[in-house]
C-alpha cells in the first residue's frame, strides 16, 4: 500500500508499506531511506508523531486571522481617519472598539 501526504508547498511525500519476504524487520539502511527520502523527517520527530501524535513541522502557513468587514475598514479609514496599515494590524474587537469610541466621544 502506498501512502501520500500533500504539503503546502506543492510537494507530495510518498511512502510504501510492505514487509520483507522473510518477515524480518527493516534494516537500518532501508529505515533511514524511508525516513530521510520518503517521509523527510528525522527519527526522533517520527516517533513523537507516532507515539505522542505531535505532527512534524511541515512549514504549514498559519491560518489567517478573521478578516475585518469591508464596511468597518471603510469607517475606520474614511470617518475616523486612521491609516490603512494601522487598521490592517487591528483585531476585529479592536476595530469595533475604535469605531464605538469614535461614535461616543467623537475622536
Amino acid at each position: 500500500m502506498t501512502y501520500e501526504l500533500g504539503l503546502a508547498d506543492g510537494r507530495v511525500l510518498r511512502t510504501r508499506i510492505s514487509h520483507p519476504v522473510d518477515r524480518s524487520a527493516y534494516g537500518k539502511s532501508i529505515w533511514g531511506h524511508i525516513l530521510r527520502d520518503q517521509l523527510e523527517v528525522e527519527e526522533g520527530v517520527f516517533w513523537k508523531c507516532v507515539q505522542d501524535r505531535i505532527k512534524p513541522d511541515r512549514g504549514q502557513p498559519t491560518p489567517p486571522r478573521e478578516a475585518l468587514p469591508a464596511e468597518l475598514v471603510h469607517l475606520l479609514v474614511r470617518r475616523v481617519g486612521l491609516d490603512e496599515r494601522v487598521v490592517a494590524a487591528m483585531s476585529k474587537d479592536e476595530a469595533v472598539d475604535r469605531v464605538q469610541k469614535y461614535w461616543i466621544e467623537g475622536v
